[in-house]
């Protein structure tokens, strides 16, 4: 079966960042633990999946994503100030940090502490590999077709259709 919409894919990857033609490790996800998705579910970038359509188990590819079809440029207005006094019963955060956030919708992401000072707690909301070109070096290990209850509930649930996530 070749990865198509509402395929669950199971592959191995190593992604690196690109910069000048130097490829720096990030991370991987080996046959140990391989990374496991519906195909076409929005789960995965766009590019991601369109350099992977077509491909099935046994198959390897790489290519690069520039950081536009990734995870998109460095947005300086992604950048806010937080009043010091919304840490006072958590504490306040240190540098790099990582704080869960959640706007008047209700929506949740992340932003990671770039200052602080006695006023105010400067957050950089910009996905952390914003501005980078990715490259990934890809071995597909399975690609079956979702079951109905993936289907229904819009992800996978492991590379064997058991697990629930």
């Amino acid at each position: 079966m070749t990865i198509a919409a509402n395929s669950v894919v199971t592959l191995t990857y190593k992604l690196h960042t690109v910069e000048d033609g130097t490829k720096t490790f990030v991370e991987e996800a080996g046959k140990d633990n391989p990374l496991d998705f519906m195909f076409g579910a929005g789960m995965m970038l766009p590019k991601f999946e369109e350099n992977i359509a077509g491909l099935t188990s046994g198959d390897t590819t790489d290519f690069e994503l520039s950081a536009e079809d990734a995870y998109g440029e460095v947005n300086e207005q992604a950048v806010t100030s937080l009043p010091v006094d919304m840490f006072k019963e958590s504490g306040i955060p240190a540098v790099g940090q990582i704080l869960p956030l959640q706007d008047n919708q209700g929506n949740q992401f992340r932003g990671q502490v770039t200052d602080v000072s006695p006023e105010e707690v400067v957050v950089d909301l910009n996905h952390p590999m914003a501005g980078q070109n990715l490259h990934f070096d890809i071995e597909v290990l399975a690609v079956r077709e979702a079951t109905p209850e993936e289907l229904a509930h819009g992800h996978s649930h492991g590379p064997d259709g058991t697990q629930e996530h």
